[in-house]
């Protein structure tokens, strides 16, 4: 008698702290929720474009459609808009659980949707900011651009430093900005992590090989974010994220993203466009045939299920 009283005692005990730490979870939860909100809020800027005429149907995250979102790199400078220099093209798709990301060289010659010239495709952000360079990335690839992200690249080391650092491999040994990064496995915070990305004159690919550190480092912040060690950085993240990161994707996207999504975000191939470095008229371009191109577009195109 006394054992199965005991017995009960213990149940009760036991019942009362999983309802405890079911209620702290989620207190916990909202607290993560309501912060991630609010930080998307800072972050969520439309713009004002029309839908893409490559695309029938409006992107649907809750049947899970794949899309495509251009991220932007920026030196944000007082006084004017800044450059685009980093321009790297995300394809993600759910149904092959996936993410093609695609770095366009800076210098890159073509057409300037907007502007009517042919210039190099980082120009089109200093001419016509975020819509003008979805526009003319799109019609560079031939592929709809659903969605953009632009990061403040000054901001860039806040965010790495946010989700605690990020682990690349290392294929060059090097020195940029007093800091030395040796050839193998290395994690980078910071102002390392910035660094890291900048370098391309001692790099004998020049600036391939500053987008191939540029891919890797976003690939870590990617890949440390979904993890759940994160979320108890989630206040530093998410801080981080609304000060220096801007986007069309409403809160709403991103929990149907976060949701549907999620496994494709841990396999993350690189891609990237060959090209033929030359000057015209003195001013240095990358010049892209027309069989690379077509060979690109056509992997995006069946990423995307365009095909």
């Amino acid at each position: 008698m006394r054992t199965a009283k005991k017995k009960r005692k213990w149940l009760k005990v036991t019942g009362i702290i999983l309802l405890v730490l079911l209620v702290a979870g989620g207190a916990y939860a909202y607290t993560v929720y309501k912060s991630f909100k609010n930080a998307v809020t800072t972050m969520h800027q439309p713009i004002d474009r029309k839908q893409s005429e490559k695309r029938q149907e409006p992107v649907a995250f809750t049947e899970k459609d794949p899309f495509s979102v251009l991220m932007l790199g920026v030196d944000e400078r007082e006084g004017d808009k800044g450059r685009s220099d980093t321009i790297i093209v995300l394809t993600v798709n759910p149904n092959n659980n996936s993410v093609k990301m695609l770095s366009i060289p800076r210098d890159t010659r073509t057409e300037i949707v907007g502007k009517g010239k042919v210039d190099k495709i980082n120009h089109a952000y200093a001419f016509g900011g975020v819509p003008m360079s979805m526009d003319t990335v799109e019609n560079f690839l031939d592929i709809p651009i659903d969605y953009y992200l632009q990061v403040n690249m000054e901001g860039f080391k806040d965010i790495v430093n946010a989700v605690g650092g990020v682990t690349v491999q290392n294929d060059i040994d090097f020195t940029q900005d007093g800091f030395h990064f040796t050839k193998g496995q290395l994690t980078l915070t910071g102002d390392k992590a910035l660094s890291y990305t900048r370098m391309r004159y001692e790099d004998p690919r020049g600036d391939f090989g500053r987008q191939t550190r540029q891919r890797q480092i976003i690939q870590g912040i990617i890949q440390e974010g979904i993890s759940l060690s994160s979320l108890t950085n989630y206040s530093d993240i998410f801080g981080a994220l609304g000060k220096n990161v801007k986007t069309n994707l409403t809160f709403d996207q991103l929990m149907d993203i976060q949701k549907n999504y999620k496994e494709a975000g841990k396999n993350i191939q690189q891609m990237e466009i060959k090209e033929q470095g030359t000057k015209i008229d003195g001013i240095y371009y990358g010049l892209v045939s027309d069989e690379e191109k077509q060979r690109v577009q056509n992997e995006l195109k069946t990423q995307l299920e365009l095909n």
